[in-house]
């Protein structure tokens, strides 16, 4: 696949090979570890208990485990800008090729938006006196001017590191993870020193509607391990190495998440846990005795607010442009900056959208979580879908990763990968226990409705294959000549490619 913004264009700057193993392993880790244990950890205690909650992402993490297994195959045998776009462009072809792109794009977008409201809601914890000069409310939510301005002064700041290049965002992403860490080191400390059992029952609440509770919330707190393969082609890494750690982040974020539901729980009771905003802070502060330590805590909401945020837009912002030099978005979404080689428009789209996502208050924190959760899940059993595909139709492709090693547990490892996923899928539907309400599924429509205007643009029968971005892109010329041609009266001449030879020998 093009690394350039444009076919045959030599002069064009290209992505810079900069990221380390300790860039590339801290930018998944820390997409994952963003701010929903901070603020969400309470309502999981309280839905299943915190044995229940435990249980469910230990199974969520070890679905997402397999997931990536076959994301780690593919990220190693294409390590190329784009991730989803480029294994389904393989083995799948233009359209399916989209519709997975624009999926993952719109999961990564809605955690962008909100981390954007979740850093104004966390300075407002350290701050009590932030809101002033109140503007709106939306859905029960008072959204004030100054409140709102810490979540567009984030965006600016966060959107500015990620243009100024890929290896000065994956410096600031590990030293913000080791302080998340050493954050987290504190809690588990205070959970044995101040900690009790007692606060921890009922260890199971709501029976299998509380586990699946939990669940449906495990695809938004584990998205983030698919950046690595977004920023895969900046890696200065072996390929293999690449795949490697796409799996160690999703075991490390399934660690931490079950660490932290144990040592809030440890900390406080379903009572008080239900009453708190910030459980996880809250239950800080109950361990250690002390309010500053609650704030402790805080700091480290906000490294994990800063990592998330920093992971997904890199990576939201590497899928459009491989979109774009695909020719299914505009292309200006391909442009890269002349100094820094970064893809500037993408990053200042996506940032704008999280610079305004403050100004609809912090109710929409839980729409956000629950509109991107189903398009993550689809994108990733298109992904499943794309191994097993090519491990039938190219099982000589070059694999320096091979999951499962050459004979059949491979491909059962994606078919199980496909099967997860559509079970996950399933949990959002309404009727079921966990069921998302009408405000997500309206976000989520808006997103695909936006995305239907795009796809009916990528033209029919690109056939799945090695080539099949370079007949995508000759389709799309010989698209835009024929039009030039009916202006001018002049017909179109594009050069041929393999596929489209084996056309014209068809017909």
């Amino acid at each position: 696949m093009t690394s350039t913004p444009t076919q045959g264009s030599t002069a064009a700057p290209a992505l810079k090979k900069v990221l380390g193993r300790w860039d590339t392993l801290a930018i998944g880790v820390g997409a994952m570890i963003g701010f929903g244990w901070v603020v969400l950890t309470g309502d999981w205690i309280t839905t299943a208990g915190p044995l229940g909650a435990s249980l469910a992402m230990v199974v969520g993490g070890g679905i997402m485990a397999v997931v990536g297994l076959t994301y780690a195959e593919l990220v190693a045998a294409m390590p190329r800008a784009g991730g989803e776009h480029n294994y389904l462009l393989r083995a799948m072809g233009a359209r399916w090729s989209f519709a997975g792109s624009w999926a993952i794009v719109g999961g990564y977008i809605t955690i962008v938006a909100f981390e954007a409201v979740a850093l104004p809601k966390t300075a407002l914890y350290l701050f009590p006196d932030l809101n002033k000069v109140h503007l709106w409310d939306i859905a029960g939510s008072e959204v004030y001017l100054t409140w709102a301005l810490v979540g567009v002064l984030g965006g600016v700041v966060i959107t500015a590191i990620n243009i100024r290049g890929i290896k000065t965002a994956g410096v600031v992403q590990t030293f913000v993870v080791l302080f998340l860490f050493a954050i987290g080191a504190v809690l588990l400390f205070g959970s044995f020193t101040g900690g009790s059992t007692a606060t921890m029952e009922p260890f199971f609440n709501n029976g299998v509607a509380g586990f699946f509770g939990v669940m449906i919330i495990v695809p938004f707190m584990f998205v983030g391990f698919d950046v690595i393969p977004q920023s895969a082609e900046e890696c200065d890494i072996e390929p293999r190495r690449i795949g490697k750690y796409v799996v160690i982040a999703v075991l490390i974020a399934t660690a931490w998440y079950v660490m932290v539901i144990m040592a809030t729980s440890s900390g406080m009771g379903p009572a008080a846990l239900a009453n708190s905003d910030l459980a996880t802070a809250d239950a800080m502060g109950a361990l250690f005795g002390s309010a500053m330590m609650a704030k402790v805590l805080i700091a480290g909401g906000i490294a994990g607010i800063l990592t998330s945020w920093n992971s997904l837009l890199m990576g939201a912002s590497r899928l459009l442009y491989a979109m774009a030099a695909s020719g299914m978005l505009p292309a200006w979404f391909a442009k890269l900056h002349p100094k820094y080689h970064t893809p500037v428009n993408a990053l200042l789209f996506i940032g704008g959208l999280s610079v305004l996502a403050p100004f609809f208050g912090s109710a929409m924190l839980g729409w956000l979580v629950d509109s991107g959760s189903p398009s993550i899940v689809i994108a990733y059993l298109l992904v499943g879908v794309a191994f097993v595909i090519l491990r039938k139709r190219e099982p000589m492709m070059e694999r320096p990763l091979r999951i499962g090693g050459k004979g059949n547990f491979g491909k059962a490892i994606g078919v199980t990968s496909v099967i997860f996923c559509a079970a996950l899928i399933s949990l959002y539907l309404p009727g079921m226990p966990a069921a998302i309400g009408i405000q997500p599924w309206l976000l989520f429509g808006a997103w695909w409705a936006m995305g239907f205007a795009f796809l009916v643009r990528v033209p029919r029968g690109i056939e799945p294959g090695i080539n099949a971005e370079d007949e995508l892109l000759a389709r799309l010329a010989m698209r835009k000549a024929a039009k030039a041609g009916a202006v001018f009266g002049q017909v179109p001449q594009v050069a041929p490619t393999e596929n489209n030879v084996k056309e014209s020998e068809r017909a």
